[in-house]
């Protein structure tokens, strides 16, 4: 139930807090004074689009903040505990603010949360009914949406089984339309597999290869420095035949120096001993040298084939993954798509199989919904055609047309519409066609009084239902609000003073004038003012006694028959 609404900076509104009760609230007002403002603001706060043409002339921002208790609503705590959200005492708090940028910001019970949840709330939370509602019952599915609602005992159970195997059904389907959109194209996607499996096994690829051969590659090219150097090492180790003379000789002949001075002094074996390993270690790198020089296995055609297989590996690499181990994967999956294209044909036969007997199951289960809904419909038009009539159409009649659609649906193989007649004698005819907007807002109240019942949720706003009626007819469309009000928290936006002598709690809207500046302010009336207001809705400028005293009458009559009403019920 809605508790509160408080709005700040929204279009005439400068700051104002409104108090709901349970029960019939009824909100009047001259026209113009900003009545429906109220309801759009309470549609932005339940995540509606928010205009920053809304915005105060002069302000920056506007907010909005509805405070619903919720006590007794468990349907509402799952969609709070997804988003990690405490409710401290059984209220909610829904708050919006939005800037002159359009950004907005949302909140729920102080935690900042996407726009998205305020939109989840709101189905659990409120109803809000106006013209746009009416028109909602002249769009194809919403009467068999209205159908199934009134009739959720008797086939919710059946309907959810439908649904289920309706959507297996169209899940299959989508993957049959899959495997047939490959088999076309079939062999010509196993020879580019079987072409492109071979193209890499047939290199023989392994893992390191590429690094070795890159290294290789790097010697092969360099060949003329590194002999070079190699020659001229051997040089400065053997000498030459231009007289210079080779470090080996040169370490030889110290060797033998310090040999011949042995003799006299020991301490110089240690030098004999460095430079006689010395020569030994140099002797050996030399031999070595001079063998590596004589093999010279750098061949050029080694080098091409090098490069060749280094072009290999980048082609492979470009078309199939940057690294051996992609490349190995690329085989893998293309070895196991060409496994599954080589048993499409089973596949598909399994897929068509599993069709057929899903098919016969929906046709089944579709045709046991239609049985259960022609029911189902006899009832509900039945019901509404009893409520129009007490709507001041006496000789009204509701009917609900039901027909067989060729191909099954999300919801069966049936189709629903309303049809219509306010006279005796005249057929019923298509409800677009032949309702004016007061039958259609009789209509709709109808229909939302014999599904009062099925709906949890537990406020319901009617913003100008009332628009074409008047006399009689807004009297038993009060007592239909009324009703509803018994069982729900009912917000009511009207002109009439029929309907506004049903209130509970009657809030008058007021234009005023301060400083050169409009504002739109809300008060709560006290039993002295609403009489004053009801002779302004009843008569106008007329303020006589008489006036007085029919809305005093009319205030004690619509009492009385709320309180029958209650007891009725």
């Amino acid at each position: 139930m809605l508790k509160s609404l408080h709005i700040h900076n929204f279009a005439l509104i400068a700051d104002t807090r409104i108090e709901l009760e349970p029960g019939f609230n009824v909100f009047s007002g001259e026209t113009g004074a900003g009545k429906s403002i109220l309801i759009d603001a309470l549609g932005i706060a339940l995540g509606s689009r928010a205009s920053t043409e809304y915005i105060r002339d002069g302000e920056d921002h506007y907010w909005v903040q509805a405070v619903f208790d919720i006590s007794g609503l468990q349907s509402i705590l799952p969609i709070l505990l997804e988003y990690g959200i405490e409710v401290d005492e059984d209220f909610l708090f829904l708050r919006r603010k939005v800037l002159k940028s359009g950004k907005s910001v949302t909140m729920v019970n102080g935690v900042q949360v996407p726009l998205s949840l305020l939109q989840k709330l709101s189905e659990q939370l409120i109803d809000i009914h106006g013209q746009h509602e009416n028109q909602r019952l002249l769009k194809a599915g919403e009467p068999l949406n209205l159908i199934d609602l009134y009739g959720s005992e008797d086939i919710d159970d059946l309907l959810s089984d439908y649904k289920v195997k309706y959507n297996d059904y169209i899940s299959i389907s989508q993957e049959l339309e899959r495997l047939n959109s490959q088999n076309v194209d079939r062999e010509k996607i196993s020879e580019r597999l079987e072409w492109e499996i071979n193209e890499i096994e047939s290199a023989k690829l392994f893992s390191g290869e590429e690094e070795a051969l890159q290294e290789t590659a790097k010697k092969l090219t360099n060949s003329t420095k590194i002999m070079s150097a190699a020659a001229a090492a051997y040089d400065l180790l053997n000498g030459n035949e231009n007289g210079i003379q080779g470090v080996l000789d040169s370490l030889s002949e110290a060797r033998d120096k310090i040999s011949s001075a042995l003799a006299y002094d020991k301490e110089l074996e240690v030098f004999y001993s460095a430079f006689d390993n010395a020569w030994l270690t140099l002797e050996d790198a030399r031999q070595s040298l001079s063998n590596y020089i004589e093999k010279d296995d750098f061949d050029p055609a080694y080098l091409t084939e090098v490069q060749e297989r280094l072009d290999l590996w980048y082609r492979l690499k470009k078309k199939y993954g940057n690294s051996f181990e992609k490349i190995q994967g690329y085989l893998s999956d293309a070895k196991e798509h060409l496994s599954e294209l080589s048993l499409i044909t089973d596949r598909i036969d399994n897929k068509k199989s599993q069709l057929k007997v899903l098919s016969e199951t929906l046709k089944k289960i579709a045709n046991e919904l239609t049985s259960a809904r022609t029911l189902i419909a006899a009832k509900f038009e039945k019901l509404v055609t009893q409520h129009i009539r007490d709507l001041a159409m006496p000789q009204g009649k509701f009917q609900v047309v039901l027909t067989k659609k060729a191909e099954l649906g999300s919801s069966g193989s049936d189709d629903a519409q309303f049809y219509f007649t306010a006279n005796l004698g005249q057929e019923a005819r298509l409800l677009s066609k032949v309702a004016s907007g007061g039958e259609l807002s009789r209509i709709a109240l109808a229909i939302k009084t014999v599904l009062l019942e099925k709906s949890g949720v537990p406020t319901m706003v009617f913003d100008e239902i009332d628009t074409g009626v008047g006399g009689v007819t807004a009297q038993k469309m009060a007592e239909k609000i009324a009703i509803i009000a018994s069982v729900r928290q009912v917000l009511c936006i009207t002109h009439l003073a029929q309907i506004a002598t049903f209130a509970d709690n009657h809030l008058y809207i007021e234009k005023i004038v301060e400083n050169n500046k409009t504002s739109t302010s809300v008060k709560t009336l006290d039993a002295k003012e609403r009489v004053t207001e009801i002779m302004r809705m009843a008569g106008g400028n007329n303020i006589s006694e008489a006036s007085r005293i029919n809305a005093e009458q009319l205030l004690l009559m619509a009492e009385k028959i709320k309180n029958d009403l209650k007891r009725d019920l």
